[in-house]
């Protein structure tokens, strides 16, 4: 028998299989599909999204887009994730005013409270939120409130809200109410096809899916792991 890479394979029995190890399957380890990005590349895309969200002409898009990146970056969370969480899940501390949440927790200076439903079973969650992201939150508070000022009733208690008036199956959707995964999947898909025709051959081009950027956070072990929480029913 030839082994793959061309070298005569020994059937010695001191390997313990007597020469019958092709009849026996090999565990392999699980691994997504896509390559992940650096953390360095991750970083990146962090920076550039939050530092284009404080831009006084930035988009309501980057600035949602902004909030999903730290958020992720902080708690690890998954789009799935992040749709669950509500406007009053958020804790950003004394100095902020509509966003305001009850999340309790000591914190250091400058830094906020987020609490996430992780997984199907929804695992709740308290998670550290760093300074840099609360600053970008609590803008996101002042855009999330106008976007819903011509909605009737009351603000969607959904954290993350569309930002233009789409149309889903023939129906138009007015803005400021609460978004869909394929929303978050086709607002991300925009930022990197914009990304990557601005920068063009200066620098590696931004992968279509957000989860293998999740994943170069998640593998360096960047996000808070939290502390468990008891929902009351």
């Amino acid at each position: 028998m030839t082994h793959p890479e061309g070298a005569p394979r020994s059937h010695d029995s001191n390997d313990g299989n007597d020469g019958n190890d092709d009849h026996q399957v090999q565990p392999q380890a699980v691994r997504y599909p896509r390559p992940t990005v650096s953390l360095d590349e991750a970083e990146w895309v962090w920076r550039q999204l939050s530092v284009e969200a404080l831009r006084p002409d930035g988009k309501p898009e980057i600035v949602r887009l902004a909030v999903i990146a730290g958020l992720t970056r902080a708690t690890g969370a998954r789009y799935g994730d992040l749709l669950r969480v509500r406007a009053e899940d958020l804790d950003l501390g004394p100095d902020d005013g509509a966003g305001r949440g009850r999340v309790g927790g000591v914190r250091a200076p400058g830094e906020g409270r987020v609490l996430v439903r992780h997984g199907k079973h929804r695992t709740l969650r308290r998670h550290r939120v760093p300074g840099e992201v609360v600053v970008v939150l609590r803008h996101w508070m002042v855009v999330r409130t106008e976007l819903a000022a011509e909605l009737q009733g009351s603000v969607p208690r959904a954290l993350l809200l569309t930002v233009h008036h789409t149309h889903d199956n023939g129906t138009t959707v007015s803005s400021g109410l609460p978004i869909t995964r394929q929303g978050l999947v086709l607002s991300w898909r925009r930022f990197v096809h914009r990304t990557n025709a601005r920068y063009g051959a200066t620098r590696p081009p931004l992968p279509t899916r957000f989860e293998q950027v999740r994943r170069a956070w998640t593998d360096a072990g960047m996000p808070d792991p939290g502390t468990s929480v008891h929902e009351a029913k």
